[in-house]
């Protein structure tokens, strides 16, 4: 009798469901996101994730909740985060990545000259710096709209091999379409970084706030100006095959805590 009483008193009490940005956003693996719930205080708490900010929206309108970046470096198991003092921890699950070979004709973009060399490293040092913004905007949408409209090419985190020689996993999603299509910011953001680099030639940074940034790059054309504001839906530029491309088609890539996220996550498209 105290076994059913105890069950029918757990029974009646209230069960706080997911919000629509945890169902949508926790996909807790390496190169995936994590929400972490952080209470419904009257003020924003400060979260940060291996020494970094977080992102921390409320969710709902009732509760904040943390949106944690995991670096595909991470290995399964507990990770923690710090929000306002107080050590919170997630746990991180596996993820099997497939893998791409990939033929290059150009040789020096397998293995560059030392001259290139320190050229990729300069534009690197310079990228990374992008995806270190952390503004204190909150993002006007979190569910993005595709960038594109066309059929995924390649997945975030395909192992990818370049004439047979193993190269850093793929750090974005690829979309197959025609060069000259219009790419469209998936959430309001600042033009933070424009660039033509050895790898990724033409290309485009948009701060979306506190950590979440978009970069497209191997555009054929860019449409916007350093620091000017866009719209959700603003037009970037212009599908390309600049940089190391096989031929034209849109790249985009995700950070979150400057870790490179899969985009997937974003638009409802993540496969785990």
């Amino acid at each position: 009798m105290r076994l059913l009483a105890l069950l029918l008193l757990c029974l009646a009490l209230p069960v706080q469901a997911e919000g629509f940005l945890t169902r949508l956003l926790n996909k807790p693996v390496p190169g995936g996101v994590a929400v972490v719930p952080l209470g419904d205080g009257p003020q924003r708490p400060q979260a940060r994730y291996q020494g970094k900010p977080v992102l921390v929206v409320k969710e709902d309108g009732k509760r904040w909740i943390a949106v944690v970046g995991i670096p595909l470096s991470v290995k399964p198991g507990r990770q923690s985060l710090e929000a306002d003092g107080r050590e919170l921890s997630f746990t991180v699950g596996s993820k099997r990545y497939k893998e791409q070979h990939i033929t290059l004709k150009n040789k020096e973009q397998v293995n560059p000259s030392p001259a290139n060399l320190r050229r990729i490293e300069r534009e690197m040092e310079e990228q990374t710096r992008a995806y270190r913004t952390f503004s204190p905007g909150t993002p006007s949408n979190l569910l993005f709209d595709k960038p594109v409209n066309g059929p995924l090419s390649s997945r975030f985190g395909v192992r990818r091999f370049f004439n047979g020689e193993e190269r850093n996993p793929h750090a974005g999603l690829d979309f197959a379409v025609p060069a000259g299509t219009p790419i469209k910011s998936p959430a309001a953001g600042k033009v933070i970084l424009i660039g033509d680099y050895f790898f990724n030639g033409k290309t485009v940074f948009v701060d979306h706030g506190q950590g979440l940034i978009s970069m497209f790059c191997h555009l054929s054309k860019v449409e916007v100006r350093l620091g000017q504001q866009l719209p959700r839906g603003g037009v970037i530029g212009r599908v390309g095959a600049t940089g190391r491309a096989t031929g034209p088609h849109m790249h985009w890539n995700v950070s979150l805590n400057d870790a490179r996220v899969d985009p997937a996550i974003f638009i409802g498209a993540f496969e785990p």
